[in-house]
């Protein structure tokens, strides 16, 4: 008897789907149609599965779209850094007290960074 996901390998967790496509669309060189993406994933997403998935990052504002013939080619909005430095503003404004999570995190710093964060905020943060 058949199952529906046979041969499609282990169900995984929709954040790592996303991630998985968001990594391949970091690497193109650039926007990509669902077709495209589904062409080039390692996994065996149908087509569907693939429109479902960048429609619903493009609503969580992770990609951008635009008209290529029928379909829509997606991007992302921005770089790895960029995405890390999103997570982590979106984790301080979370907090009620920006200034201990802020104080907190200056704590836990490396000299090097914390140099070079001085140095990143310019020339009036350094002591």
């Amino acid at each position: 008897m058949s199952t529906p996901m046979q041969g499609r390998g282990p169900k995984r967790a929709n954040g790592e789907r996303e991630a998985e496509i968001l990594g391949l669309l970091q690497q193109a060189d650039g926007a990509l149609t669902p077709g495209e993406v589904a062409e080039r994933l390692s996994s065996e997403l149908t087509y569907s599965t693939v429109v479902t998935i960048l429609t619903r990052m493009h609503t969580k504002q992770l990609l951008t779209r635009t008209q290529r013939g029928r379909a829509y080619a997606y991007a992302p909005v921005t770089d790895e850094p960029g995405f890390a430095a999103r997570r982590m503003r979106s984790v301080l404004e979370d907090r009620p007290d920006r200034e201990a999570v802020l104080a907190r995190f200056a704590d836990g710093l490396s000299d090097s960074d914390a140099d070079l964060l001085r140095q990143l905020l310019g020339p009036d943060q350094n002591p």
